[in-house]
């Protein structure tokens, strides 16, 4: 006896089909038209879609920065994630500079362990190589952590030199994982920093006119430049501008292999909107990259419709505002860097993307689902609604009005970053592994029973 679901236009990156599904045991065994619903349980999705759960592959959960820690955990952070249609995540645990990259592998999954909602991965971050590190690679691949994030912004905290890049790039040429970038100038943005506090510009606006678009540019371009010599692809995390994005365009037009991701605060707020430099609000929007100039919104919108940029994920990263964001109250350095935004990447990204007609249903699905499960060891097995994967599948009504807001959103968080947007289409139904755990709003699973991913390192099997 499995779960049917009945009616419903089964809707994937490549094609549209109006089909049933059938569940048994954790996966899908068929999708068609017409199968037999005698002995299983029927759910009917007239006039719903019937889409692969969303992968968000950029969050921190419980992670530490500038004294404080990210206010979602791994229970609460999940848990709005599938609310909002996500079933997977891939969040990412920090090696600490002088220790082993296990360490921080052991530390993360003790912080998941009986809390995570959904199915999650970890990318790892690292710091420091040393003398093992290199080696230390190999061996997160083997536990299944395919892909390393390195750092070219926060000197003294996290930034590393070309030259660990470059070695790292190089081993993964070796280990067939995947380097992800965050990128921007960090050495000369610093330079910028030091001279705004020194001229007493201390107001959260400040964050965001000390790191301009060509720093950012620069960097993309340098990272893609090292991950050519060392014969790697490069992903390039949270991309925010134009200026940037025309780097990842030109080397994709040569055959590069770069990848991009944008998140949904750079499509849809700005610094002209959310950041006047009125009050001390406007620390809600400091994150990095930063809030860009509106103009820049057309373009990366035109970016994930054309390919040039593939990933929605979120950087979900909350931080407060009474009580830890305050931490900056008289500096804006000293204000966390992060924002709130798990649950509502898909309803955002539908209602702004395929209800105004920028983006097809199934680029939609590409771009929040299928894309990351490709570009990070996943799939067939996650980000498809094909016989074999597991059945993630969110029953989502495209007619469903919502409006966003801090006092009905289930992060733990005491604000939004789209505090009061409407918008139309939402998760209906949320399984996981063909467990429903979320119907109409609420939360029906139980934490602690997503798993560990071990992802799958692609080697040369890359666009």
């Amino acid at each position: 006896m499995g779960i049917l679901i009945q009616d419903g236009v089964v809707v994937n990156a490549d094609r549209t089909m109006s089909a049933d599904v059938l569940i048994e045991g954790g996966t899908i065994r068929e999708v068609r038209a017409g199968i037999d619903p005698q002995g299983h349980t029927v759910v009917d999705a007239a006039g719903l879609l019937v889409l692969p759960g969303g992968i968000d592959a950029h969050t921190h959960l419980d992670m530490p920065f500038g004294g404080t820690t990210s206010a979602d955990d791994f229970e609460t952070g999940t848990r709005a994630a599938a609310i909002g249609g996500t079933t997977t995540i891939v969040d990412f645990a920090i090696q600490a500079k002088g220790t082993k990259m296990r360490d921080a592998l052991d530390a993360w999954w003790e912080k998941a362990e009986g809390k995570a909602c959904v199915d999650y991965g970890l990318h790892m971050i690292v710091t420091d190589l040393g003398t093992s590190g290199l080696e230390d690679m190999d061996d997160m691949v083997s536990e299944g952590v395919a892909s390393f994030k390195l750092f070219m912004a926060y000197p003294g905290v996290l930034m590393v030199d070309n030259a660990t890049i470059f070695k790292a790039m190089q081993q993964t040429a070796k280990n067939g994982a995947l380097i992800c970038m965050h990128a921007e100038n960090g050495s000369v943005i610093d330079v910028i920093v030091q001279k705004a506090l020194a001229e007493g510009k201390r107001a959260p606006i400040h964050h965001a006119l000390t790191r301009p678009t060509i720093a950012e540019a620069e960097a993309v371009h340098r990272a893609i430049v090292m991950a050519s010599l060392a014969g790697v692809p490069v992903y390039i995390v949270h991309l925010s501008s134009e200026d940037a994005l025309n780097q990842v365009r030109e080397a994709r037009d040569r055959g590069l292999p770069a990848f991009a991701e944008t998140c949904p605060q750079y499509l849809l707020l700005s610094i002209e909107d959310h950041m006047k430099g009125e009050s001390f609000e406007d620390a809600k929007y400091v994150f990095t990259p930063p809030l860009r100039e509106k103009k820049n919104q057309p373009k990366l919108w035109d970016g994930l419709k054309h390919d040039h940029l593939q990933v929605v994920s979120t950087d979900h990263c909350p931080f407060c505002f009474e009580d830890q964001k305050a931490l900056g109250k008289d500096d804006f350095t000293k204000i966390p860097n992060g924002g709130p935004g798990i649950e509502h990447r898909m309803q955002l990204i539908h209602h702004h993307g395929v209800n105004a007609g920028k983006l097809s249903l199934n680029r939609f699905v590409e771009i929040t689902s299928t894309a990351p499960a490709r570009i990070f060891g996943m799939y067939p097995r996650k980000g498809a609604i094909a016989a074999g994967s597991d059945a993630d599948i969110v029953l989502w009504d495209p007619n469903a009005e919502y409006t966003i807001s801090a006092a009905t959103h289930n992060m733990r968080v005491d604000y939004s970053m789209f505090e009061g947007f409407k918008v139309r289409g939402n998760a209906r139904q949320v399984y996981s592994r063909g467990e429903l755990i979320v119907e109409n709003g609420k939360y029906l699973g139980k934490a602690g029973r997503g798993n560990y991913l071990r992802r799958a390192a692609r080697g040369g099997a890359w666009q």
